[in-house]
């Protein structure tokens, strides 16, 4: 088993925490796991992205050049991302901020209005969780429970109280992804 994956999206979106759950929950199920932050020189609002390979085998390199998946969460990464996804992969994206349409008939498209789904779940910032959802979900790459128990590790103690809606995020997300 090879995932390969970019997530991307503006800094303060959450596109690295993502990564850094996924590879925390590939890390939990024994599996090898590599996680590559990549920042803009701005703060708040930059490109923000991550490469993470999860594999049952050695991984040669953590770069990824032309990703099985892209999970995109802004509308310059969907412009960036979308012609390196390798034919017969999956892009996930957030149709909430994203007005691009597809342009390729090679890979799948997963629409997720994630934005507007957390707004539903009375919180903005699980937006994040909703496209990881989606994205595990599909892929069945990890459990979502590995999924939940790297957020955990990542939130560190003290923040317990946002695994509850972190969770919900995470289903609604699956949920696309099983229609």
């Amino acid at each position: 088993m090879l995932k390969e994956v970019i997530f991307s999206g503006f800094g303060g979106q959450g596109a690295l925490l993502i990564g850094q759950v996924l590879a925390m929950a590939g890390v939990i199920e024994d599996l090898n796991a590599t996680y590559r932050p990549t920042y803009g020189f701005e703060k708040r609002g930059g490109v923000a992205f991550c490469d993470v390979i999860l594999s049952d085998e050695e991984i040669g390199t953590p770069v990824i050049e032309n990703p099985e998946v892209a999970v995109i969460m802004d509308e310059a990464s969907f412009k960036r991302f979308e012609p390196l996804v390798q034919k017969g992969g999956a892009m996930f994206y957030n149709t909430s901020l994203i007005s691009s349409k597809p342009s390729r008939d090679d890979i799948k498209y997963f629409e997720v209005p994630c934005n507007d789904m957390a707004k539903e779940l009375g919180n903005d910032k699980v937006a994040n969780m909703i496209l990881l959802g989606a994205y595990v979900g599909y892929s069945k790459a990890v459990a979502m429970d590995s999924v939940e128990a790297g957020l955990k590790e990542k939130l560190g103690h003290g923040k317990e109280k946002a695994i509850p809606l972190n969770r919900k995020a995470l289903e609604m997300g699956a949920a696309i992804a099983a229609k």
